[in-house]
């Protein structure tokens, strides 16, 4: 079974981005992909994906 939510770090290790811009990337408004609770942040693993197909179209 695959986890619906990535924490930080798995989202850091997916994407193989550092801390400083994986922080940047869950702080934005309205991405669609990231949420906190209590102190934590979390991603939507399926969301990101989708997102990431959406940004990959840009270029």
């Amino acid at each position: 079974m695959e986890k619906a939510l990535l924490t930080l770090d798995e989202f850091r290790e997916y994407l193989g981005i550092g801390e400083n811009k994986a922080l940047e990337l869950v702080k934005r408004p309205r991405n669609g992909f990231s949420m906190k609770i209590g102190n934590k942040w979390f991603v939507h693993k399926s969301r990101l994906d989708k997102w990431l197909e959406s940004e990959c179209d840009k270029y």
